[in-house]
């Protein structure tokens, strides 16, 4: 994955002040130094979740869970089961989850574009990324297949209206998933919407829809994944069979709901959690906080996505497996990564 360092311009508001800020420079009062001081040293994550803390928030009777689909907690087994699963799905182990509201669907296109005129919020493709010193106009990651050694390629002007690159659009897909959203970016949608991302084990559970020792959501049968996934079918990236009809992304619910009526948890667009990711996970459950993993060690850090998408396929990723796990920088953008919210079930 590309590395990058985004900077951006952090908006002061002045709130609950005794007097109106003025235009004329008034001199600085200690107390405004030392926060300007302390500012500096915050580190690009730290400075990052501030900003989205500023963002105006959605009133609790104005938080949509009509949208969601309030799933019953429980008691289940996290980890890998076939032969596909990879070094970072063990050891399997016992995971409690309690009752919570999952978004039905993926956050689409209309949905994020509500956020952004309600709120003024820049995304971090549509920020100046500073690589060593220079400054590079926006932009995100867009899949090229033709480049066997670099799948990957920055694109300026790629972002959330222009997923694949300046001449490219969302027209006529409102109801497609938003994609080049980094997770600082679903991250402040959650902050706005009164919702949040699911921790690992949330997701895990959701995907499973209550069934047991399950490899997809609809059982074990891979040959008939195209009935329940947009994936990738062919030789994976040169040549799409197209079995599923879809060369990118799908409308959500073009497929079929699982057990606990939520769609496109498997395939479409891989969707951001809010664990930071460890490949050794889950032989560190302990230093869990708040039941995820939250440590931060600096901006490359990776943040944990599941549920694959579509450019997944049975040759390459096969992240629509229910217990699959990848992960990604925070401040990428993807053309096959968005998200979904979760809200606590208050009693």
């Amino acid at each position: 994955m590309m590395k990058y360092k985004k900077t951006y311009i952090l908006v002061l508001v002045c709130i609950g002040m005794l007097t109106s800020c003025n235009k004329n420079k008034e001199r600085e009062s200690s107390t405004d130094i030392i926060e300007k001081v302390e500012e500096k040293k915050l580190s690009y994550h730290e400075i990052y979740l501030k900003e989205i803390l500023q963002l105006p928030k959605k009133k609790k009777s104005d938080i949509d869970t009509l949208s969601m689909i309030k799933v019953k907690g429980g008691i289940f087994l996290m980890g890998g089961i076939s032969d596909q699963a990879r070094r970072d799905e063990f050891p399997r182990h016992k995971e409690e989850v309690k009752d919570f509201w999952v978004d039905k669907t993926e956050v689409t296109n209309k949905q994020f574009r509500e956020f952004v005129e309600q709120t003024g919020y820049v995304t971090t493709a549509e920020r100046e990324i500073e690589i060593q010193g220079k400054v590079y106009d926006p932009g995100a990651l867009v899949f090229d297949e033709t480049n066997p050694k670099m799948w990957w390629k920055f694109e300026t002007g790629a972002n959330w209206k222009k997923p694949y690159g300046p001449n490219s659009t969302i027209e006529g897909k409102d109801n497609h998933p938003v994609v080049q959203v980094s997770w600082y970016d679903a991250m402040a949608y959650a902050f706005w919407a009164g919702k949040r991302l699911a921790t690992e084990v949330e997701w895990e559970y959701a995907a499973r829809g209550g069934r047991k020792d399950n490899i997809y959501f609809w059982g074990d049968d891979f040959k008939s994944a195209t009935k329940y996934a947009n994936f990738f079918q062919g030789n994976f990236p040169m040549s799409n069979n197209l079995e599923d009809s879809y060369v990118k992304t799908s409308s959500v619910g073009s497929f079929p709901e699982n057990g606990f009526g939520l769609l496109d948890m498997a395939g479409n667009v891989w969707e951001w959690c809010l664990d930071t990711y460890y490949p050794d996970a889950y032989l560190q459950l302990d230093k869990r906080e708040d039941g995820y993993f939250k440590k931060y060690y600096n901006q490359e850090q990776h943040k944990v996505v599941r549920g694959g998408s579509f450019l997944c396929s049975e040759s390459y990723c096969t992240g629509y497996r229910a217990a699959a796990r990848m992960s990604s920088t925070p401040d990428s953008g993807l053309e096959h990564t968005g998200f979904r919210c979760v809200k606590d079930v208050i009693k």
